[in-house]
């Protein structure tokens, strides 16, 4: 059995699509700010591809690039001007952010109302709690992908590999809240391997490659492979063993292609309800 490549460049199109519609029957038009610091070239990558995504969907966007030296204070008036300005609706600072750099700071200092990334506080409390916020985008993501799919996680076992903010812990999170029962594993967990072939749905988001081989897989299980890491040739690749998990799985992901482009797509379906929820 071969499993079922999940492509995650035409969900986030669809998805891209339906956000362009319905931006365009607003009485405005949505705003996102974006904001760099320094010269990390994988961040810029992402960056330019967020200014894509905007101009596809008729979002307005905006770019603030600050050198690396700026400095907190320059990069905290930038925050609280954009806060208060109603063509705005989405902030996103494009993290990591330099050294030097308060991280958490800049994070609390973004208005809850227009923090599209999902990261403050307010909402990651919102959504342990269950109620309506903006959900971050890589574990949004990937439960659109299952819906689209038509794979339910209602009772079933899921195991996420990773505890990270940003994905592992907002991923446990969503997936129990659509009633799947959930594990979180991450580097002291004892037999990861045990763990991982109980799974029905299994997401790995660590950063380490082919960390989830094949033999840790249950046969017919959905593999998520939420990583993007580099092979020795310099080529991308994820945390799962692809060519032989795949010949287990009944649905998997690749790298690249696969959750990257739908957490680009989450991002202006955030955008968009920022810009409902500001009343446009």
């Amino acid at each position: 059995m071969a499993a079922t490549v999940i492509d995650g460049k035409a969900l986030a199109a669809k998805c891209k699509e339906r956000v362009k519609a319905e931006a365009g029957a607003l009485s405005k038009r949505p705003g996102l700010a974006v904001i760099i610091v320094g010269d990390n070239p994988a961040s810029r990558t992402y960056v330019n591809s967020k200014r894509k995504d905007c101009a596809e969907c008729g979002i307005y966007s905006e770019e603030y690039a600050l050198p690396a030296e700026a400095g907190q204070a320059e990069l905290m008036s930038i925050i609280d001007t954009l806060n208060h300005r109603e063509d705005i609706d989405g902030i996103l600072c494009q993290l990591p952010l330099p050294a030097g750099y308060d991280e958490q700071q800049v994070l609390l200092a973004i208005d809850p109302d227009k923090d599209v990334d999902g990261f403050h506080p307010v909402n990651v409390g919102r959504l342990s709690t269950g109620q309506k916020c903006f959900l971050p985008c890589t574990p949004a993501g990937v439960m659109e992908m299952l819906k689209e799919c038509g794979i339910d996680p209602k009772g079933k076992d899921c195991v996420v590999v990773g505890r990270s903010n940003i994905v592992g812990k907002p991923m446990a999170m969503l997936l129990l809240a659509a009633h799947g029962t959930v594990t979180v594993c991450h580097s002291r967990t004892r037999d990861l391997g045990e763990v991982c072939r109980r799974a029905d749905i299994l997401v790995a988001a660590v950063g380490k490659r082919n960390i989830i081989t094949a033999d840790m897989v249950k046969e017919g299980a959905v593999v998520i492979d939420v990583a993007m890491n580099r092979d020795e040739a310099g080529k991308l690749c994820g945390d799962v063993d692809y060519g032989p998990v795949a010949k287990k799985a009944s649905y998997i992901t690749p790298v690249p292609g696969g959750v990257g482009p739908m957490t680009r797509a989450m991002l202006m379906v955030n955008t968009l309800e920022a810009a409902r929820l500001h009343g446009k």
